[in-house]
């Protein structure tokens, strides 16, 4: 086979100002035959870096509630391929990822619809070996297939990304050896800046007080949700939040950074139970 012929899928990379981050991004998974750009009014020169790539950018307006923008683009754009692959601007595949989906997404005899691919977390300069490790998400799929879930159907404030929703896809799903690296809080900053907002999300999800759909085929991500929702229920939140992160998931063993990311998800905790008994005193519609 001709290791130079792009690999049949479509890159989608949704964005807002990723200057920062997006050439890394798009550098490392510069074999993808076709690569969308769903952008969000950048001002910086995150088109500029992405048109040097030919990348095809499209621009997604945001009107509140139902779809947010990756669903958006699943419904809207024409893709070229059969397999998408959906990538946020911070987010990067190693070389080896290469041949893997090439070898996936060209064998006739596969029969799964789509590939879920463990995320490491870098915080403040170094990649977080315990913390939120592993981070399974689905992001390879047969783009007719698969869609995120909705959740909830009020207005959360929290962007115009879909944030913890997760793709469900009809049919097997299975798992790629890759990891993926997410430098998604290069500075304390910008943590507590996302974090407030994600927040949001997750009081009016707590207020509503749904059951969260049970459609997940990974079987770590589905016990992870049940957990959470007994979770929600327990007093000491954000200490049992700081715990979780710094003794179970081993986070002191990823040094400063562990502890920091450890003490910003007690915060993040503390912001969620603060803004749902808020936000419960207070009307908030479906829109």
């Amino acid at each position: 086979m001709n290791q130079n012929i792009n690999v049949p899928i479509t890159l989608l990379i949704p964005c807002k100002n990723e200057e920062a981050n997006i050439e890394r991004c798009l550098k490392s998974v510069s074999w993808a035959s076709e690569i969308f750009v769903v952008d969000s009014q950048s001002t910086d020169k995150t088109l500029k870096i992405a048109q040097e790539f030919d990348a095809k950018i499209v621009q997604f307006h945001y009107e509140g509630g139902w779809p947010k923008k990756k669903n958006w683009a699943l419904e809207n754009i024409q893709f070229c391929n059969d397999w998408v692959l959906i990538l946020d601007a911070d987010e990067t595949l190693p070389p080896e990822t290469e041949q893997e989906i090439r070898s996936i997404v060209t064998n006739p005899e596969n029969n799964h619809s789509g590939y879920w691919i463990n995320r490491r977390y870098f915080f403040l300069g170094k990649p977080l070996k315990y913390a939120y490790f592993p981070n399974w998400n689905l992001r390879l799929f047969k783009h007719k297939l698969g869609r995120y879930e909705k959740i909830t159907d009020l207005a959360t404030n929290s962007g115009d990304h879909e944030i913890h929703e997760h793709v469900v896809v009809q049919g097997s799903t299975g798992r790629l050896k890759s990891i993926m690296d997410h430098h998604a809080f290069p500075t304390i900053e910008s943590f507590v800046e996302k974090h407030n907002r994600y927040s949001n999300w997750e009081a009016i999800v707590e207020r509503e007080q749904k059951e969260e759909a049970d459609l997940i085929q990974h079987k770590d991500v589905k016990l992870k949700r049940k957990l959470r929702m007994v979770f929600r229920k327990l007093p000491f939140r954000p200490t049992l939040r700081f715990l979780y992160v710094y003794i179970w998931q081993k986070g002191f063993l990823d040094g400063w950074p562990g502890y920091v990311f450890a003490r910003l998800h007690g915060q993040y905790e503390f912001l969620s139970v603060a803004k749902m008994k808020d936000f419960s005193k207070s009307k908030i519609e479906p829109r």
